[in-house]
């Protein structure tokens, strides 16, 4: 699990409740008919927009902003080297079988090894990229769909409350309470984009950011040897991806 992501969403959840106590206790803030609004009808909404695979696999997705980020830079710039030093001595049908544990990569071996020149094993893994790319933008943009549309339906469920509580003018002593629970729905609307998907959907672009930046090295360091580059200079041109304290440890060692 992601330890920035639990504390930072327990965190968060926890101020806002805090706040709620404080101020006379959580039940003038619970709402069953408000949250089932905001809750299931932004799901309803989101539903309606995205096509079901989409809508279904979002949630998988949401799923990954909870764990943490598993591309490692300074071990995949190791492999490489230790991959370029490999196919220098022993020739392309020695990586045949490396195991990796990162599919990106052994694929792109494996077209070293069936004889793909560098253009054509670039311009696979280019359109590898892009379709990953088409994939967490279709997932993300679901996410993106409960930020926008959480803080509508609230505002929906207030003129909801705010109609019914005109309604009722003739008991001036029931028009604070009702106004009160209209604007429940505006607060839970704001809690569910803020609070909840607002920062899933920042963590899980940004992972989306990192993997495009760990395959673009993997590109590079195969197109390095496809052209027989020597392991030193395929390792100085990926430490470039590196801080600069990572690349002086790296020069160093």
């Amino acid at each position: 699990m992601d330890i920035a992501t639990i504390i930072g969403l327990v965190g968060a959840v926890a101020m806002v409740l805090g706040a709620m106590v404080f101020a006379g206790g959580l039940s003038p803030f619970v709402d069953l008919p408000s949250v089932a609004i905001v809750v299931c009808g932004t799901a309803f909404v989101v539903l309606m927009m995205k096509p079901l695979p989409v809508f279904i696999g979002h949630f998988k997705a949401i799923g990954k902003a909870f764990k943490p980020s598993r591309y490692d830079t300074e071990a995949l710039i190791a492999t490489m080297v230790e991959l370029s030093a490999t196919a220098r001595k022993e020739g392309m049908m020695a990586l045949e079988g490396k195991a990796s544990g990162e599919p990106f990569l052994e694929k792109g071996l494996q077209l070293l090894v069936d004889g793909l020149d560098e253009a054509r094993l670039v311009k696979q893994l280019k359109y590898e990229i892009k379709a990953m790319k088409a994939r967490h933008g279709a997932y993300q943009g679901a996410v993106r769909a409960w930020v926008d549309i959480g803080p509508a339906m609230g505002m929906v469920g207030t003129l909801i409350g705010l109609v019914l509580m005109l309604g009722n003018m003739s008991d001036p002593k029931s028009i604070g309470p009702a106004m009160a629970v209209a604007l429940l729905t505006t607060l839970y609307g704001a809690l569910l984009a803020n609070v909840i998907f607002s920062p899933i959907l920042n963590k899980l672009t940004t992972y989306s950011e990192d993997e495009v930046v760990y395959r673009e090295l993997v590109i590079e360091g195969l197109r390095g040897i496809a052209r027989g580059d020597a392991p030193r200079v395929i390792e100085d041109q990926l430490i470039c991806a590196l801080d600069n304290r990572a690349q002086q440890k790296r020069k160093a060692a």
